[in-house]
């Protein structure tokens, strides 16, 4: 019997009429799942996102398990860069690193463009395998210039970013030059993914917050418009998220996008005092998925409470799912979510 297609994520993401606040959880798919353990045993990171079966089926487990309404692709933000050529490899325990870092106006006129029919083929191949497999909808995704940027300037994960601002003040033509060729790439990658299956985006910029509004809206914000304005015509939501970037959600709000992801140190009510009326995603905190059940129920009542206030609502966390979460607990809390939200939402359409 052919499974019912279920828009529950699509809907709220257009601010339309729902039936229960659709649910995802970021990193979802990997480090929490023994099965993902098991896997990461014979493959890194970049061997499974080059096996597009192994892939998609990785991207899929959870979307069984936990019953969520979204998949998100498994790979990593730095997956298109070494397409531009910037080596990268991710290292246990430690995250990206970049053994030639990008670091001087002549670095930066070095890098290519991307051709993602070629350089990346392969998630490609792995997204078009999952439109025939899934029957929730495939999220997708791209780092944004800030992000990869400061990966590509420090080497690696930072805790300051004082190279990145380095760069960023002392040679304003370099910094804009890196967004511009980053911008592009973001774009090429994005446009291709959509035209494979991708049914909606999400752009990380994670470490974003690190700049302050001022900074962000005179380095970033130019080359994050143009990439929305440039992916609005692809007819699928777009979403951005990054941490500890309050700051930075009005500026948020006035991009060409449809959904600002909030993390935990946002509430939902703030963010909406705040003037954010496109829909919103978030924001439990994933520390919080390690504290007994009726912790749990009690936050996400909270944040269920205050989301479905206004049209526009996703459930999902405030930051990615970590390695001591258990897989039980997000089944459980999907549950919980799509239960609760439902008797809510009835008596708010009575």
């Amino acid at each position: 019997m052919t499974q019912v297609f279920n828009d529950q994520f699509l809907k709220a993401a257009k601010k339309e009429k729902i039936d229960h606040v659709p649910v995802w959880y970021m990193r979802q798919a990997g480090r929490s799942q023994p099965e993902y353990r098991e896997l990461k045993k014979k493959y890194s990171l970049e061997g499974i996102t080059k096996m597009p079966e192994t892939c998609a089926w990785v991207t899929k487990l959870p979307v069984d398990q936990y019953n969520n309404d979204a998949a998100i692709l498994y790979k990593d933000i730095m997956t298109p860069l070494p397409a531009i050529g910037v080596d990268v490899e991710i290292k246990s325990g430690i995250g990206p690193v970049i053994d030639n870092p990008v670091r001087t106006l002549s670095d930066i006129e070095k890098l290519g463009s991307i051709e993602p029919e070629k350089d990346v083929d392969y998630v490609l191949e792995t997204i078009k395998i999952l439109r025939g497999q899934l029957t929730v909808p495939l999220i997708s995704f791209s780092g944004a210039p800030f992000t990869l940027a400061s990966y590509m300037i420090e080497g690696g994960p930072s805790k300051n970013y004082n190279k990145t601002k380095a760069l960023m003040y002392a040679d304003e033509k370099a910094w804009f030059l890196l967004m511009d060729k980053l911008g592009d790439m973001v774009i090429s990658y994005v446009k291709a993914q959509i035209k494979a299956g991708a049914q909606a985006i999400q752009i990380f910029d994670s470490w974003v917050g690190a700049l302050n509004q001022q900074d962000y809206v005179k380095y970033v914000k130019p080359v994050m418009h143009r990439i929305f304005t440039e992916l609005r015509g692809e007819g699928v939501p777009l979403i951005t998220f990054g941490v500890g970037a309050r700051h930075l959600a009005k500026d948020w709000h006035d991009l060409p996008l449809d959904v600002v992801g909030l993390d935990w140190r946002y509430p939902i009510q703030e963010a909406r005092k705040d003037g954010i009326t496109k829909a919103v995603q978030g924001n439990l905190d994933p520390c919080v998925l390690m504290a007994p059940w009726n912790v749990i129920e009690e936050k996400a009542k909270a944040i269920i409470d205050e989301g479905i206030k206004q049209p526009g609502f996703i459930f999902n966390l405030g930051h990615g799912v970590f390695p001591e979460i258990s897989p039980d607990t997000l089944k459980k809390l999907t549950s919980f979510v799509h239960e609760y939200s439902h008797e809510q939402l009835t008596k708010l359409n009575k």
